[in-house]
Formats: structure tokens, C-alpha cells, sequence
């Protein structure tokens, strides 16, 4: 049965062949990031292996080491396409981790005190409708700022700054499911409130959940290289696509365009791409929202 409703997804997805494109872009852009040691030839952030003296060369440069640099290098002679490659991973790393652990707050929050009822639930949703008052990016500025550089804060704040989102779906979700038959059937059993939460009403929350997921990674890599750039996210020893496009954005009217414009351009297609894929399930999981 799994097997037959994932074929006729499939089926339905494939018919919209830019969110095809952009879902081999997502799978060959994770391929990239992971086989990174593996297919660039250097380790961007090894010290051993730069050599100051190029610096800011251009594509197509042949280096020191006698490998072409065929996006260039940047201000401390990293290869670019090694160096973009390795923060892709690290974004991706901080995307998804983020938003796995502001899906699984989020979903347990909304879905539990839909669950519960009574002033657990009006507590929680007014917390949750505040912080959702306030811009994703002030949140995530402000525990940054407090909580200082590094991978694990960073996934902190980010994570901290979406799981409203995840929250307010899965509490809708939930007091649909809440009502019906197979619920109160639970509730008679000697099955505990929790048991009943989660083998019955957070996995038919799933659907509309998963379509926030797909959104709310895109905007945690986002958030992150945003954050980066502004110099409140990674520490200079392990940048992501931000803090790369920070480190050239200084160079950018001397002519050396590239230490910005491919990370860029490698920031922006990751976002569309993840964006689109994300659209298409959110219109087949809902048809109502298709435009």
C-alpha cells in the first residue's frame, strides 16, 4: 500500500518537470557537499596546503600547487570551488539540523497541547503567537549575539527562531484530528495520553508539517548565511556559503567579483531549488493551495 501511494506520488511529481529539475539539483548539490574531501583538490581550510601568493587570483589560474583554480582562489588563497563546496556542506549541515529539531519541538508542542486542551493549550499558543509577532531573523540575531560563534549555537538559534512555525501547523493539524472517532477510541484504552499522542495524532499531522519542513530548512540556510555574512554565525575557521561571500564582498569593487558572486550564485540555487521542490509537495499534499 506504502509502496503504490508513493508510486502515484512520484507519478504526479514528476509531471512538473521544473520541480524535477530542481529536486536533481537538491540531490546533486547534497552529493557535492558530501563528496567534497573526496572530488576537490585541497582542503580549503588546511593551512598547510594555502599559499598567500594566490591570493585572488582568477578563474582559470594555475596555482602554486600546479592544480587550475577554475573559480579562482580568494584573500587567503583557498581554491574557491573547494572552498564553496565545503560550505555547502556546512550549510547544509546547519540547514537540516536546525530544522529537524525545530520540527520535533514544534510538532510535540503544537500537536501535544492541542492534544491536552484547557490552559496548557492557550498558554502555549500565546507563546507561540508572540514569538511568531516578531521576525524570524531578530530572533535568530539576538540569541546569536548572546550566545556567540560556533556550529552548535548557531543550529540553536536557528532552531529556536522556527519551531513556532511547526508549532502553529501542528496545533492546527491536531484539533482536526482531536475530535474524531479513532482518537476518543484511544483515549478509552488503557493507553497513556502521550502513546495516544504520538502513535495516533502527530503521524496524521505529518503531511502539512512536512511542507513547513521543506520551507523552513530553505530559510534556516538562509538565516545562517545571513547571519554569517553579518559576522554573527561560523567563526572564520569554518565558513559556510555566508561567510564566504562576506569575505569577498570587500573586494567586489576592486573587480575580483568571483570571492562573492560564485558563492553567491551557489547560495541562491540551493534555496530555489529546495524552495520549488517544497512548492510541489505542498501542492499535491493540499490540491485547495495549487496554483
Amino acid at each position: 500500500m506504502a509502496q503504490e501511494q508513493l508510486r502515484r506520488f512520484w507519478q504526479e511529481f514528476s509531471e512538473n518537470k521544473i520541480a524535477v529539475v530542481a529536486l536533481f539539483v537538491v540531490l546533486a548539490l547534497v552529493f557535492l557537499a558530501i563528496a567534497a574531501p573526496f572530488i576537490t583538490p585541497q582542503n580549503p581550510y588546511d593551512l598547510s596546503s594555502l599559499v598567500l601568493s594566490d591570493s585572488r587570483r582568477p578563474p582559470g589560474f594555475v596555482g602554486s600547487k600546479g592544480f587550475t583554480h577554475w573559480l579562482g582562489t580568494d584573500a587567503q588563497g583557498r581554491d574557491l570551488f573547494s572552498a564553496i563546496l565545503y560550505g555547502l556542506k556546512i550549510s547544509l549541515e546547519i540547514g537540516l539540523s536546525a530544522g529537524a529539531i525545530a520540527f520535533c519541538l514544534g510538532a510535540t508542542l503544537g500537536a501535544g497541547s492541542a492534544f491536552l486542551g484547557g490552559r496548557t493549550e492557550a498558554i502555549a499558543m500565546r507563546i507561540v503567537d508572540l514569538q511568531l509577532s516578531f521576525p524570524a531573523i531578530l530572533l535568530a540575531l539576538v540569541l546569536s549575539a548572546v550566545m556567540g560563534q560556533g556550529k552548535v549555537q548557531l543550529i540553536i538559534a536557528l532552531a529556536a527562531a522556527q519551531y513556532a512555525y511547526f508549532a502553529r501547523t501542528a496545533h492546527g493539524a491536531a484539533i482536526a484530528e482531536r475530535s474524531k472517532e479513532y482518537v476518543e477510541a484511544a483515549r478509552s484504552t488503557p493507553l497513556s495520553s502521550w502513546r495516544v499522542l504520538f502513535r495516533h495524532i502527530l503521524p496524521n499531522c505529518l503531511p502539512p508539517l512536512i511542507v513547513v519542513a521543506t520551507v523552513q530548512v530553505a530559510n534556516a540556510i538562509a538565516l545562517e548565511a545571513t547571519l554569517s555574512f553579518l559576522g554573527l554565525g561560523l567563526p572564520p575557521t569554518e565558513p559556510s556559503l555566508g561567510a564566504l561571500i562576506a569575505n569577498g564582498f570587500q573586494y567586489m569593487l576592486s573587480g575580483r567579483y568571483w570571492i562573492s558572486i560564485f558563492p553567491g550564485i551557489a547560495l541562491i540555487v540551493l534555496i530555489i531549488a529546495v524552495n520549488i521542490v517544497g512548492d510541489q509537495i505542498r501542492d499535491q499534499l493540499n490540491p485547495g493551495l495549487r496554483r
